[in-house]
């Protein structure tokens, strides 16, 4: 895949995509703005993305059709192609890797609500088990009162670390839990336990839960 930005410098100007998007720009990937367009219609889309530099048009397209089960190589090969030509635009919510089971993680992760606001967030963390040949990749379930990047950074900077993000870490997954940040402690902690079990139940290799 071709050279990307460092994670701090995505993080800084895919707060500002270019012009010329034509998809909600306050829309989640969570709600799907394209999953009423046709395949081919999203194929076009991204193509026009990729000639605007648009990353947040692109990143729609390439997550629509991640969630659609699209072959991962085409994926993979969307992401290479989008991080080319419009890294200064991606969105952080679009994973930098293709990851098989991440429409189940939405679908997992949309089925836990909130009420009330508070000071809470539900992350999730990438975690890179390439030794093993059946599934190359974990997850890890976490709250904190931090946003999710800065508890990764202190994860992996050792800092009240969990064994697994410090030595296994990839990068945060933004985007299923968009839903589950800024609430009370009290629901954080229970949806976390309870998130990390269905994950768990689903077949994937989960840590943190606690």
């Amino acid at each position: 895949m071709s050279k990307r930005p460092a994670r701090c410098e995505r993080l800084r100007s895919a707060r500002v995509p270019r012009t010329g998007t034509t998809v909600n720009r306050q829309a989640t990937p969570a709600s799907r703005p394209l999953q009423a367009a046709a395949t081919a219609d999203i194929a076009r889309r991204f193509e026009r993305a990729i000639e605007r530099g648009d990353g947040l048009e692109g990143a729609h397209c390439a997550h629509e059709l991640w969630m659609r089960g699209v072959m991962g190589l085409r994926i993979e090969r969307a992401l290479e192609r989008l991080w080319a030509a419009a890294a200064d635009s991606i969105p952080d919510w679009l994973p930098m890797r293709y990851v098989e089971w991440l429409p189940r993680v939405y679908e997992i992760a949309a089925s836990f609500q909130a009420g009330a606001k508070g000071r809470s967030n539900i992350y999730l963390v990438l975690l890179d088990y390439t030794e093993d040949l059946a599934d190359p990749y974990g997850i890890y379930v976490g709250m904190t009162k931090y946003s999710p990047m800065q508890r990764f950074d202190q994860h992996k900077a050792g800092i009240r670390a969990a064994g697994s993000v410090l030595k296994r870490g990839l990068e945060v997954l933004t985007g299923p839990t968009l839903h589950l940040l800024y609430i009370q402690r009290a629901e954080a902690q229970r949806i976390e336990g309870q998130l990390a079990e269905r994950l768990a139940a689903s077949g994937l290799k989960v840590k943190g839960g606690h």
